[in-house]
C-alpha cells in the first residue's frame, strides 16, 4: 500500500512562487505599513498635549520636561520594546509648547526618518516624510 505525498521537488516550487508573490506584494504594501506605524506616533503626542493642556491648567504654563506631565515613554524597539519614536519637548513657555516625535526606524528603507510635532493648537503634523 502506497501513501500519497509530495517529494521535495513540488515542496520547493511552491515555496519559490510563494516567495515570488510576496516580492510583487511588499512595495504595494510599504506605504500601509508606515501609516499603521505612524499611528504611534500620533497617539502618544496628542497625549502630550492633553497632559500639557491640563498642566497649564494647573500651573499657568507649560512644562519643558515631560515628567512633569506625567508622560513616560515607551520602551523603544532598541531597549526591547515596541516603540519605534522617541518624544522630546522642543520649546514650553506660558502661552505655547511644541513637542516632537522622532522615528528610530527607517520604515522603508529609503534613509529617511519620519517625524511629527504638535503644538498648543493640539493637531499633531507630519513634518519628515517616510
Amino acid at each position: 500500500m502506497k501513501v500519497g505525498g509530495y517529494n521535495l521537488q513540488e515542496v520547493l516550487v511552491v515555496l519559490v512562487i510563494i516567495g515570488i508573490l510576496l516580492l510583487l506584494a511588499l512595495p504595494n504594501l510599504m506605504p500601509l505599513i508606515s501609516r499603521a506605524k505612524s499611528t504611534e506616533a500620533q497617539l502618544q503626542l496628542s497625549y502630550i498635549y492633553n497632559s500639557q493642556t491640563t498642566y497649564r491648567y494647573m500651573y499657568s504654563k507649560y512644562s519643558a520636561d515631560l515628567s512633569e506631565i506625567d508622560f513616560e515613554a515607551p520602551k523603544t524597539v532598541n531597549d526591547n520594546g515596541r516603540a519605534n519614536y522617541v518624544y522630546e519637548i522642543l520649546s514650553a513657555s506660558n502661552n505655547s509648547f511644541k513637542a516632537r516625535a522622532t522615528a528610530i526606524t527607517d520604515f522603508d528603507g529609503d534613509g529617511i526618518f519620519n517625524v511629527w510635532e504638535i503644538n498648543e493648537n493640539g493637531a499633531p503634523k507630519q513634518i519628515v516624510k517616510d
